[in-house]
This record gives C-alpha cells, structure tokens and sequence, in this order.
C-alpha cells in the first residue's frame, strides 16, 4: 500500500513527520463557563486532530475536545505542553506559548 500524497510504501512514508515539524502551533489558555480553564491548542493543519487530541488527554490526565484545527483540554496545561509537544514530534522553535 503507498502513500497518497508521497508514493511511498507506508513503511517508508515520513509525511507525517514533515508535516508536524512544519507546523506553527498556538497553546494559550481560556476561561469558560463558571470560571473553569481550559488550554486550546490551534494552527495544527494537515495531521490526525483526533489521533493527537486522544495522545494529549492521555498523557495529561484530562477530558478535551477537538473542533476543526484546535484542541480543547480542561484545565490549564501551559507548563507542560511544549514538552510534550516536542516529544510527539513537533518542533520546539515553531510551539508559541502565551
């Protein structure tokens, strides 16, 4: 089976990585509803949203979403996002965190 966008077996395939370390991405944090935070993960585009959601909620230990291109997760993760970022793969240089 190759890939659609490279030609490549799957084996072989590294778009993914390509595409994750092109990415500008934005973490900021949010107030919601009866004061309650929430850290939004934006600019993630041309990668599984769903896939990184779910591995974010697991190694954060908490519930979130995904909508469109970002990620919503409860509570307030900005200490340990960029980390855990870099660790799935993304660049550290193009992570903004505020």
């Amino acid at each position: 089976m190759n890939c659609p966008r490279c030609g490549l077996p799957k084996e072989l395939c590294v778009c993914d990585e390509m595409t994750k370390e092109g990415q500008r991405i934005r973490v900021r944090n949010d107030r919601r509803k009866y004061g309650k935070p929430v850290t939004i993960v934006d600019g993630l585009d041309n990668v599984d949203i769903h896939k990184i959601a779910k591995e974010l909620k697991r190694r954060m230990a908490c519930g979130g979403t995904s909508r469109g291109t970002t990620i919503e997760l409860q509570g307030n993760h900005l200490a340990k996002m960029k980390d855990v970022l870099i660790s799935m793969g993304f660049s550290g240089d193009m992570i903004d965190i505020g």
